[in-house]
């Protein structure tokens, strides 16, 4: 049955009529490469340059690298949902559209309302981390006075992270398969230079910086206690998530963020040639390459100096990166080379995140729940409307806010997604049987499960602070469906049209 009210489902025989409406209609272009190329682009930035360090000297120490394993893992177990769920509906909107077929409106908006949070608010921090870079870039040229901020009084406008917005945004309106040529040109170059990273690091790993692989718990470290440890920790009885067991699970929370992108894949199942066999490949693929890179950068890493010079309290309070191992060996010009990657980098992460934004509004867009304008397509058939508005979410975001914690925040969000996708594979497995499934999760229904509860455990790891501001984010979604969404919904429209009609 498809339900009532805010369990209102809306058929996947018509998620997929709807792709063919005129005014939203998106053009078929990508290929699994395309895909494959998006991933990676999106996967690998943020990440790999800059949590990598801070996880190992705030929370794991060397067994940082185990914290990646542990993440992949969780990564792994839901991109197979993921994989199933865009093969059998090849819709844009990923989770949220999944969502929707399977559990009902009100859990769709919910997650689709989530997903700003993951890729939006993401897209800004990526953003302000590549200002940084370029304000580095800039010191190597200019001199230490070059600054990509300019205050204005009370607050401070980040230039730097307004322009590449801007920049992106055009590119993205131009259409989506020149976004992927640009991303599979910047995505060659921050490989080659993650796989420099751990070829030239080779040579200056100290076997003993590998001792003790687990260090003892801690106290005055970034995951110290109270409200900053993790939520596991706190239930347990820990008294702090700073090295140890703790500190180990609690890097495998943060270092998730530096696999975030490749459900960006499904988002763009509408624009692909052959949904079915190109997302499934484009997802695993691009997973199973980043981890391979993830795992040998960290372990290079904490090989090269000890994990306590790339803790965040060390020296004075700055965050540590790839560049600072390197600088702490006296490798300098090493540095400046990983610094012009890591702008790269980030580059197509915020190109990638703000894509995958604009199909998520595009998708609820057209389903009434946000206003529908945000759906039409223009001439490049993209969706200029929602474009524009990711833009000047993530630039004001970016330009003229913080971006503290806010990576914990993009994690819960999108485990929280993970968890919903996971589920929403059973779910459709037993009420839909008979759809066509060009790939199916093996081991069913062991590996949904165990997807739903690595994701659980990981986002039981992260602060308790964290989950409070998760809380408060979604009340605000909650009071906006109930004021505009539900009113506005197609599907509750159509829904009551022949009642009105009687």
């Amino acid at each position: 049955m498809p339900g009532t009210g805010l369990f209102r489902t809306k058929s996947v025989e018509q998620s997929i009529r709807d792709t063919d409406e005129p005014r939203t209609k998106l053009r078929r272009n990508l290929s699994t490469w395309d895909l494959t190329v998006f991933g990676v682009a999106v996967v690998i930035g943020a990440g790999i340059f800059t949590l990598t360090a801070r996880a190992a000297g705030d929370y794991a120490g060397p067994s940082v690298a185990i914290s990646f394993v542990l993440a992949a893992i969780a990564c792994g177990l839901a991109a197979l949902c993921y994989a199933e769920f865009a093969s059998t509906v090849p819709v844009a909107g990923s989770a949220y559209t999944f969502s929707y077929a399977t559990f009902g409106e009100f859990a769709a908006w919910i997650i689709g309302w989530d997903l700003v949070l993951e890729l939006a608010v993401g897209a800004a921090a990526v953003a302000k981390g590549w200002s940084i870079y370029l304000q580095t870039i800039l010191g190597y040229l200019f001199g230490a006075g070059a600054k990509t901020t300019i205050p204005l009084g009370a607050v401070s406008m980040d230039w730097g992270a307004l322009a590449l917005v801007v920049v992106l945004a055009t590119v993205l309106a131009l259409g989506t398969k020149l976004s992927s040529r640009v991303s599979m040109v910047i995505t060659a170059i921050k490989v080659a230079i993650v796989v420099f990273v751990i070829v030239l690091g080779l040579l200056y790993v100290k076997t003993v910086n590998y001792h003790p692989f687990i260090p003892p718990a801690a106290t005055g470290g970034a995951g110290e206690s109270g409200l900053n440890q993790s939520l596991f920790s706190l239930l347990a009885g820990g008294t702090t998530s700073t090295y140890g067991a703790f500190g180990l699970l609690a890097g495998a929370s943060l270092v998730f963020f530096a696999f975030i992108g490749f459900d960006i894949v499904a988002t763009t199942a509408e624009e692909t040639r052959n949904p079915s066999k190109s997302v499934p490949r484009g997802i695993l693929g691009s997973l199973v390459i980043v981890t391979v890179l993830y795992v040998g950068v960290a372990l290079v890493i904490v090989g090269m100096v000890p994990y306590t010079n790339l803790a965040t309290a060390a020296g004075d309070g700055s965050h540590k990166t790839l560049a600072t191992a390197f600088a702490l060996n006296g490798v300098n010009w090493a540095a400046q080379v990983i610094s012009v990657g890591a702008l790269a980098g980030l580059t197509t992460v915020v190109l990638v995140l703000m894509l995958g934004q604009a199909r998520i509004l595009f998708a609820m867009s057209r389903d009434g729940l946000l206003p529908q304008a945000l759906a039409r397509t223009g001439r490049r058939a993209t969706p200029v409307g929602a474009t524009l508005l990711v833009a000047l979410l993530v630039a004001v975001t970016a330009g003229f806010f913080p971006a503290e914690k806010l990576e914990e925040m993009v994690n819960v969000g999108t485990l929280f997604a993970f968890v919903l996708v996971s589920g929403g594979v059973l779910v459709l497995r037993r009420t839909h049987p008979e759809l066509p499934r060009a790939f199916r999760v093996p081991g069913m229904p062991v590996v949904p499960i165990l997807a739903i509860l690595t994701c659980v455990w990981l986002m039981l790891n992260l602060a308790v602070l964290t989950w409070i501001r998760f809380a408060v984010w979604m009340v605000v979604g909650v009071l906006i469906y109930f004021a505009y969404g539900r009113q506005h919904a197609v599907l509750g429209k159509q829904r009551r049209q022949p009642a009105e009609a009687v």
